[in-house]
């Protein structure tokens, strides 16, 4: 029987660490800079919904989305998996909870559209990641 040579085995050392780091990624929820990306989006989105006054910038929305998706490729999500996260109903509700915890943090009622307007304005005049999704 040959020995295995060194440089066999070191790659496959190398393939079942990189292996391991794969299967251990964090769901999509649980990356901070996508996660807020998204909840910056929705809010904005909201805002954009709710207050007559205030549009969106979809083609910043759009391009916005597209670097989270990239982002999150780069990151060693399948296109699956995020579309499994920006789809599923229950990280759809646990967004919206996490927007409204957010805005009650800035002191802001997601229910009353006054407050969330003037919020919008807010950020808008800010250039905040929300403000630059709307004008």
């Amino acid at each position: 029987m040959r020995p295995i040579s060194k440089r066999v085995l070191v790659l496959a050392l190398g393939l079942g660490l990189a292996g391991q780091s794969l299967a251990a990624k964090p769901p999509l929820r649980d990356v901070a800079e996508i996660d807020n990306g998204l909840m910056a989006i929705a809010i904005a989105d909201e805002i954009r919904k709710t207050c007559d006054g205030i549009s969106a910038r979809m083609i910043r929305a759009y391009s916005t989305i597209k670097a989270l998706e990239s982002r999150a490729g780069e990151l060693g999500y399948s296109e699956e998996e995020i579309e499994d996260y920006v789809t599923s109903k229950t990280e759809k509700k646990r967004m919206r909870a996490k927007a409204s915890a957010y805005l009650a943090g800035q002191g802001v009622d997601a229910d009353n559209a006054a407050a969330l307007c003037a919020f919008g304005e807010r950020q808008i005049a800010k250039g905040t990641a929300i403000g630059v999704l709307l004008r």
